[in-house]
């Protein structure tokens, strides 16, 4: 670390070059004799980043930022502040501690947690921001932590890993057994240590293949901001083999949406509708989840096709996702929707239809934007068809 970095004048300068690209700020030099451009080029990147992901570290004028890398993988204060709700005890172990932003909010409800992180500059990097952040009750280790496990009469209330998910190349992994570490194979291990293991994957892990490596799930959350997936966790406890709880959560702009069910549970007969007055399109998290017949039966509405994942009904009702109101449907035509498609402006989605949103678009010409929506589909008996829109 170059602590020369949090010098005052240093960092008003950053800040007054927020908007610039740290490229050209490393080619135009720095300003500072005992500070490098690249040092500077880091720190901006560090800043960019943190002004949406984590403003409360933005804010502070003596937080230290790694290279981008280690970024990359960090939580979000949104997705901490979350998974610390989920879980609470008098210790907890960070198998992979990183940056530390998850720690900065599980040891408000852990009496101690203990940071553990291979990379020393990245542990000194950590253990410098939570200081400056007032969190006194995180430990620091720079040590492999499944080596330390392994050595360590210590038992734990939870044991926290987030895997890297790139292998020794630097390529990125997503099998849980090609990560680092190797959860799925250190389990014994593991549970020798804690009752409560909880984990951080990335959101493309299936579901399905999750669940057979982990073998010992009762929980899974699927996390989305702004109806992007950005993380999936999994709480596994000591002996214990159930159908896992799924639960989503979409932070939006003006609140949450949450939604939760079991896997493999269906209520009664699957039925299908034609296009009734509303239409429902489920947010990323329930995509992910595959809970498509739970969200049928919870929210009492209709899907159009198996393979549609969207959604009817004739009265309006709450639904975890976008709604709108149907004002017209046409079968799908070319040459009439040609006519129809004229000086069309318009927001375009596609569910279990063969063309994609582009080729559409040149095809008829349609131009992004608009209040209308236009869900080209097929509907129960196979025909593709369009829907006109409008958002609730």
């Amino acid at each position: 670390m170059n602590k020369a970095l949090l010098q005052t004048k240093v960092q008003e300068y950053l800040r007054k070059n927020l908007k610039k690209s740290p490229a050209d700020l490393v080619l135009s030099g720095s300003p500072f004799a005992n500070i490098s451009s690249s040092e500077l080029g880091q720190q901006l990147t560090g800043l960019q980043k943190a002004e949406k992901k984590l403003p409360s570290w933005f804010e502070n004028f003596q937080i230290y930022y790694p290279p981008k890398i280690n970024l990359e993988q960090t939580s979000s204060e949104h997705t901490a502040k979350y998974k610390s709700s989920l879980i609470k005890g008098e210790s907890l172990i960070d198998l992979t501690g990183g940056l530390g932003i998850d720690d900065s909010y599980f040891c408000e409800n852990f009496k101690s947690v203990l940071h553990c992180e291979l990379n020393a500059e990245l542990s000194s990097i950590a253990a410098h921001n939570l200081k400056c952040l007032g969190k006194d009750n995180i430990f620091f280790k720079n040590i492999d932590s499944i080596d330390f496990l392994r050595n360590s009469e210590q038992k734990f209330d939870y044991i926290y890993v987030d895997p890297s998910r790139r292998d020794h190349t630097g390529e990125k992994v997503f099998r849980l057994a090609e990560c680092s570490p190797n959860v799925p194979g250190n389990l014994e291990l593991l549970f020798s240590k804690s009752n409560n293991i909880f984990i951080k994957t990335s959101p493309l892990l299936d579901l399905q293949a999750g669940i057979s490596e982990l073998k010992f799930v009762t929980e899974i959350h699927i996390i989305a901001i702004n109806n992007e997936v950005k993380e999936l966790l999994w709480q596994l406890k000591k002996d214990k083999i159930l159908e896992p709880a799924i639960k989503t959560l979409n932070f939006t702009k003006t609140g949450w949406e949450k939604f939760e069910g079991r896997l493999n549970r269906t209520k009664g007969e699957k039925s299908f509708s034609l296009p009734q007055n509303f239409l429902y399109e489920p947010n990323s998290a329930i995509m992910k989840s595959g809970l498509f017949e739970e969200v049928a039966y919870q929210t009492q509405t209709i899907k159009l096709h198996q393979n549609s994942h969207l959604y009817t009904s004739e009265n309006e009702v709450n639904f975890p996702g976008r709604k709108f109101k149907i004002l017209d449907l046409e079968y799908y035509k070319p040459s009439l929707l040609k006519k129809k498609f004229k000086d069309l402006k318009a927001n375009i989605a596609v569910r279990n239809f063969p063309e994609r949103v582009e080729v559409l678009k040149k095809k008829f010409k349609i131009k992004d934007g608009g209040k209308k929506y236009l869900f080209f589909t097929t509907n129960l008996n196979n025909k593709k068809i369009v829907l006109f829109c409008e958002k609730c």
